[in-house]
């Protein structure tokens, strides 16, 4: 029961913070796009085309590499807990 308990809780803290992180990370690369484009570009007004770049910059995110390494904040807490665990009994 008290295995069943921690990974319950274990899961839902890791969904937070994958959330979190996931969050905080796009906002970052979302606010790089945004200053590119604005030195790039310091006199164009056209909202439209600025609006693209930000698109394409953020779905090339999407597919990226970072975007799959947030998972782990998956991974590296279950290991080291595993590992704590076999340890601990051997």
């Amino acid at each position: 029961m008290a295995l069943v308990r921690l990974v319950l809780v274990g899961a839902i803290v890791l969904t937070i913070c994958y959330f979190a992180i996931s969050a905080y990370s796009r906002s970052v690369r979302r606010e790089k796009l945004e200053n590119r484009w604005d030195e790039e570009h310091p006199d164009d007004l056209d909202m439209a085309a600025r609006d693209t770049y930000i698109a394409q910059g953020m779905d090339q995110y999407e597919n990226g590499l970072r975007k799959r390494l947030i998972l782990l904040v998956y991974v590296i807490p279950v290991i080291a807990v595993g590992l704590i665990i076999w340890f601990t009994n051997y």
